[in-house]
């Protein structure tokens, strides 16, 4: 079985965890990355590496195309929020020009997750605690401080900011062309990774603490098996019916009470960790393809810390 991941960029931990899931299992087949850079250093971790077209590009979903029937792809993992929307619109097209399972949730399931507003409206609609969400007339008035700010469909933390004033808000809004004001929230911040099957039933659920970030990506974890914040999460599932790999974020209050803040339908950054501590979705993906059913299960080490770091690779030299 072949996998294709996408936008590799520095995805190494993820590369490697397929990988490494494929040999344990005793499958055969390669990992293939992708990216529209040749110095993207996780397409040097891969099997067989490959360049396409940028995301925006009209060319983007031909070149998958092309790629899949290629490499005789089984599997296409998407990594970053700016190809989903394309790839959700062009999932049937994809699969029915290739054998490639493409893993990622309706278009509707997409749309909810990237617009954070629309994310909002989904937890309100859900009865899901998440923090409150200021219109216009209440953002007129005078609101309590701090605040929260961030694009209304942006990711990795790009412009996302807290807000103490009249006077920050008024800057911020109008630095941020499309965004959303909220509630900040205050407490322990979550990460739990999620896997679910092809029918939206879920596999593993992980909450790790985010320990230290940069950049909005996670520098240091610790696995936190929560049996409230795991069951708010099933009660989140039942409600989207996602499919694949997808990565919530949260805060703990100090009265237990657990707060979603957005749902990202795709790998995150530190989904490793989760991986290294045994809820492996990589492995449970190849079984998945394989034509098994998993059931849910919690077969993961809990508290376990972890803490990543960058590495150097050499990918040319200038002529």
């Amino acid at each position: 079985m072949n996998v294709l991941i996408l936008s590799a960029g520095r995805r190494v931990e993820l590369i490697k965890a397929f990988k490494s899931a494929r040999d344990a299992l005793g499958f055969n087949g390669k990992v293939i990355a992708a990216d529209i850079s040749d110095t993207a250093p996780a397409l040097y971790f891969a099997d067989e590496k490959v360049i396409v077209k940028p995301i925006k590009d009209g060319g983007f979903i031909i070149d998958i195309i092309d790629v899949c029937k290629k490499y005789d792809i089984d599997l296409i993992v998407p990594t970053i929020d700016t190809e989903l929307p394309i790839l959700a619109a062009n999932k049937a097209l994809i699969e029915k020009e290739t054998k490639a399972i493409v893993l990622i949730s309706s278009p509707e399931v997409v749309a909810v997750c990237y617009d954070k507003h629309k994310t909002a409206d989904f937890f309100a609609a859900n009865n899901l605690s998440a923090p409150h969400t200021l219109t216009e007339d209440e953002i007129g008035d005078v609101p309590e401080f701090p605040l929260f700010i961030k694009p209304s469909s942006g990711s990795s933390s790009i412009n996302a900011f807290v807000v103490n004033s009249k006077k920050e808000l008024t800057f911020f809004k109008a630095y941020i062309d499309e965004h959303i004001v909220q509630q900040r929230l205050l407490g322990t911040e979550y990460t739990i990774d999620i896997l679910c099957d092809f029918n939206s039933l879920p596999i593993t659920i992980v909450p790790r603490i985010r320990l230290a970030t940069r950049g909005g990506e996670v520098l240091k974890g610790q696995i936190a098996k929560n049996e409230f914040i795991v069951s708010e999460c099933k009660r989140l599932i039942e409600c989207l019916k996602p499919i694949g790999p997808i990565t919530v974020q949260g805060f703990l209050t100090q009265a237990h009470q657990f707060y979603f803040v957005e749902i990202n339908p795709r790998f995150g950054g530190g989904a490793p960790m989760s991986i290294k501590a045994g809820a492996d979705s990589c492995a449970n993906l190849y079984r998945l393809l394989s034509g098994e059913t998993l059931s849910y299960n919690e077969d993961y080490q809990d508290g376990l810390i972890f803490s990543r770091f960058d590495d150097s690779i050499a990918v040319g030299k200038a002529l």
